[in-house]
């Protein structure tokens, strides 16, 4: 009956949603108002991620039963999104996604789809790990047409979807699905630890996998530092820095500061919902090189956290979502036509030239392939130039990009900020007009 009065309160009260391109003069100023309900922060925040919107800035509140968030975002560009059908989509988009009231552990959504078989593999990572997943795929006739590939602290996660070379369609026979799932086992297992691994293949799903990343790499319990993931690590500094304070009864203070760099907050708010605290105030501030975010929250019992145990938890699994999709090593682009084993090559080209997979996008629209790899050597160390000439020649200069290298990027100069202070003194001083906050038309 409470979720019944709860969906009519929702129907009788649907989201408002204002888009002004007016008054910020270099963001569109997006606010939501809407009856708040958990997980309605990650909703809104993950249209704006997956609509490859820059929050620059944001202001979120959700004391008693109203939400309201006002974001100054850009375009990949960094302009502002002007287009009339850009704008009317944002507005539908939200407004639709808002609405709807999911459960907490699948809170981006799960729609049946007969287009693909959805594969989650979590396991130790090591070399050449990704290259083998793929040559196993291959050998069993299974077309990888996406995936996404984190590494973190010695843990490896993906989501992988795969169609049946012959139909192009979802594989749906059990006992092809049983093999796989063994197949896949025996690759992840080390020593045989049947503990380190675990794979799961499922019929025709589809999720978000950047969201359902962040639950499995939690779920596996990422955060907990090993010394071996520390000691390759730089310094403590160039680590993000995450604070937890309890202020007099009502909240706990979270404040964070690290490197800038897109689906930041996106990151943060899926981990905060999946460890069950609510946000109730937050703002957030980008400058040219750093990211500063503060959040009020509790826990969904509405108590701040109570021990201390508690808050090295939190800090640790804060540092995990910002650390897990952090550019790490040389940015590699595959643009070609795809065809029937093309992954199980090239990653088995870049094992064989001993190049390390951290992270991975792949996507296959139309039948090219559009695929991104961040790779480094064994050691971790930046890859040999000549290797990557190399490895462009097998696979042809003009199919293999090389887009960036995060670890021989010069050291950005430092930055001040005025921004490290509590939301309490920002209220005190009134400066919501750093926002820029939407005028009110009533």
């Amino acid at each position: 009956m409470d979720d019944e009065y709860a969906k009519l309160i929702r129907r009788m009260n649907p989201p408002r949603v204002v888009i002004d391109n007016v008054t910020c003069e270099d963001a569109t100023v997006i606010q939501v108002d809407s009856v708040n309900k958990h997980g309605i922060l990650l909703q809104v925040v993950q249209v704006l991620t997956d609509m490859n919107l820059v929050i620059r800035k944001a202001y979120i509140s959700s004391d008693g039963g109203w939400f309201m968030d006002v974001f100054n975002v850009i375009d990949q560009d960094g302009n502002k999104v002007s287009d009339k059908e850009d704008v009317d989509y944002i507005q539908r988009r939200l407004e639709n996604d808002v609405s709807f009231a999911p459960s907490l552990r699948s809170s981006v959504g799960v729609m049946p789809s007969e287009e693909h078989t959805s594969i989650e593999l979590t396991g130790n990572d090591r070399p050449g790990l990704f290259s083998e997943v793929c040559a196993v795929l291959a050998d069993l006739q299974c077309n990888v047409v996406n995936a996404e590939i984190w590494t973190h602290n010695d843990r490896a996660a993906a989501v992988v979807h795969v169609t049946d070379n012959s139909t192009g369609l979802a594989i749906k026979d059990l006992k092809r699905l049983s093999t796989i799932k063994e197949l896949l086992c025996n690759v992840l297992r080390v020593n045989n630890d049947i503990k380190a691994a675990k794979t799961t293949v499922s019929p025709p799903v589809f999720m978000n996998r950047e969201r359902r990343l962040h639950q499995i790499m939690f779920d596996d319990r990422d955060y907990e530092r090993v010394e071996k993931a520390v000691g390759r690590r730089e310094d403590r500094s160039s680590r993000p820095q995450v604070t937890v304070l309890n202020i007099e009864k009502d909240y706990t203070v979270i404040t964070m500061r690290s490197k800038d760099r897109p689906k930041l907050l996106f990151d943060i708010v899926c981990t905060l919902t999946d460890m069950q605290y609510v946000v109730f105030h937050g703002m957030v501030n980008t400058g040219r090189m750093e990211a500063y975010q503060e959040f009020y929250i509790r826990h969904i019992d509405g108590l701040p956290l109570s021990s201390e145990a508690e808050r090295e938890r939190v800090i640790q699994c804060l540092e995990a979502a910002i650390e897990r999709r952090a550019s790490e090593g040389l940015e590699l682009e595959l643009c070609t036509e795809d065809r029937a084993g093309l992954l199980s090559d090239i990653t088995r080209i870049f094992r064989e030239n001993s190049l390390c997979i951290k992270r991975a996008e792949i996507s296959t629209k139309g039948g090219k392939v559009k695929d991104t790899f961040y790779v480094t050597d064994v050691t971790g160390s930046p890859v040999d130039p000549k290797i990557i000439d190399s490895i462009r020649g097998q696979i042809g200069q003009t199919k293999l990009q090389v887009k960036s290298n995060s670890i021989l990027a010069p050291k950005p100069p430092e930055e001040t900020t005025t921004t490290g202070f509590f939301l309490g003194n920002f209220f005190k001083a009134r400066t919501f007009q750093t926002f820029k906050l939407i005028r009110s038309y009533s």
